[in-house]
């Protein structure tokens, strides 16, 4: 279906989890999320309706602003010469249980900011993600997003296809603690 003909029932179920959310923990194995699938070409469409509707609701956490910011901080031929020395293994740049900051630490750190704020958090542009180490379920199953006080909407590039989640349209995704609007 076109953007036209099936955003308004998208953000209907959205609105619908948004505000049933002792419901949407029990759909979602326990977690605090909502997976809001878009095919990837009609991603901005759908991040802009989302900014019309939650403007006063929301905080929009852009993942590719994220991404930018972080090899800023490292200085682009710190981040490169890093990221050749580990590109078989990009989670131990992206996301490492090191105590330095990373990618994932700011995205993290940035919704916890909107829960702190009482804003449901958005984090959009997170086909940016592909190539990083972090998945989806790596961020859902935080602990800090099981405990937030609004669910976590994450605007998810992709397509449902025999009940199947594919981010970017080809890479198997999990489903697993979160609600999905497809």
């Amino acid at each position: 279906m076109s953007y036209m003909a099936d955003h308004k029932q998208k953000f209907d179920d959205l609105q619908y989890h948004i505000k049933n959310q002792n419901q949407l923990r029990r759909q979602a194995n326990g977690g605090n999320s909502i997976l809001f699938s878009c095919l990837p070409d009609e991603e901005q469409l759908y991040i802009e309706q989302a900014r019309e509707l939650y403007q006063e609701k929301a905080e929009f956490i852009d993942v590719s602003k994220l991404l930018v910011k972080f090899i800023d901080e490292e200085g682009w031929d710190s981040f490169a010469e890093y990221y050749h020395d580990f590109q078989s293994t990009p989670h131990l740049i992206f996301r490492s249980d090191d105590p330095s900051t990373d990618l994932f630490d700011m995205i993290i750190d940035e919704i916890e900011m909107s829960s702190k704020n009482d804003k449901i958090p958005f984090l959009v542009r997170t086909g940016c993600l592909f190539g990083t180490g972090i998945e989806n379920v790596n961020i859902m199953e935080h602990k800090t997003v099981m405990n937030l006080r609004h669910p976590l909407v994450i605007f998810y590039p992709s397509r449902v296809e025999n009940d199947n989640l594919y981010f970017l349209n080809f890479k198997h995704a999990s489903k697993y603690r979160c609600t999905l609007v497809n």
